[in-house]
């Protein structure tokens, strides 16, 4: 060996890959970059599923679609850091740093790559991992998800206001808490699991770890005017990846309209559309949705060398790019 040559990085002590053990979901905690991350882990074989959860969600977010997805597949949520059970450090909650974070998870569970799954913010944390890392995204399912267009629910753009960090420990403490817990667990059968979500992840607001990290992830996506990041000028590079879109028909955080005008853009995207349904159709309708997946996953195939499928794709859209760039400049001279 040369010595001048790097070693291949090894595993640290104690450490080992995910234990593909039982079909039944639990919860385990991973340290990455010192940092404590909890995830749920489930399934014994079949394809792996990553399952990105939204803004003020968790792995939970899943419901018993989770469960039901881990009887055949074997299926990772975590709660991204700011989250849920995971730490919530001051830092980078930007897309791209979420999406790094996602990755240096799938290498701590010797996990090369898995059909991402991601919901509401989830969604734009898939396709930045998509566009990051294509080799790790063998399958893309974006569920209500952010990234693809301006518009959103007036709540949400009302965190970006300036003194939302003021405003925010005034309707959301401890007291507020235990009102909300208390109204919760008197109506909680009479509650549509969705709201329950809600519920649940406005309640988290109360600690202030939690609403610090919530505010820098909202900020680092929203503005006063709506999504102020969007993947629609690199969407194109998804053209090789399957890809699944499912909305509900009443979703009113992020309309499907987004959905439908991706769909038309890639003719090749499968669309599904829950009626009846608003922005958590995998809450409203689980067994539909996880079958909806498990379809998906059975019935397509990922790109065997996704790294040059997508640099083709990137060269061939900076050509189309120059040409329409110069051949303009040329027309306005010549």
């Amino acid at each position: 060996m040369d010595p001048g040559a790097s070693a291949a990085p090894q595993p640290a002590a104690g450490w080992e890959p995910a234990r593909w053990t039982t079909s039944e979901v639990r919860t385990e905690v991973v340290p990455v970059h010192g940092h404590r991350l909890s995830y749920r882990i489930g399934g014994t074989s079949g394809p792996v599923l990553l399952l990105l959860h939204g803004l003020l969600g968790s792995g939970a977010s899943f419901g018993p679609a989770l469960d039901e997805l881990a009887r055949t597949h074997r299926v990772v949520a975590p709660d991204l850091l700011g989250h849920g059970a995971s730490e919530k450090p001051t830092g980078d909650y930007s897309l791209g740093s979420l999406a790094t974070l996602v990755r240096d998870l799938l290498v701590l569970l010797g996990l090369e790559s898995a059909t991402v799954v991601g919901h509401s913010l989830g969604g734009g944390v898939a396709m930045q991992l998509a566009y990051q890392f294509p080799a790790a995204v063998e399958r893309l399912v974006l569920v209500a998800s952010g990234g693809l267009g301006r518009t959103v629910s007036p709540a949400l753009r009302a965190v970006a206001l300036p003194g939302a960090e003021w405003v925010l420990p005034a309707l959301f403490n401890s007291h507020s808490a235990r009102a909300a817990n208390r109204l919760l667990k008197t109506v909680q059968r009479l509650t549509p699991p969705a709201l329950t979500q809600v519920a649940e992840g406005l309640a988290s607001l109360a600690d202030a770890e939690a609403r610090a990290a919530f505010l820098l992830t909202a900020r680092a996506v929203l503005d006063v005017g709506g999504q102020r990041v969007s993947a629609t000028d690199r969407l194109y590079l998804a053209a090789g990846l399957p890809l699944l879109l499912v909305w509900g028909d009443r979703d009113p955080v992020i309309p499907v309209a987004h959905a439908r005008a991706l769909h038309d853009q890639l003719p090749g995207s499968r669309l599904v559309v829950f009626e009846r349904s608003g922005h958590f159709p995998q809450v409203d309708q689980p067994g539909r949705f996880a079958a909806v997946v498990a379809d998906f996953v059975a019935t397509t195939t990922a790109p065997a060398d996704r790294d040059a499928v997508w640099a083709a794709a990137l060269r061939a859209g900076s050509t189309r790019s120059a040409q329409l760039t110069f051949g303009a400049a040329d027309s306005t001279t010549s």
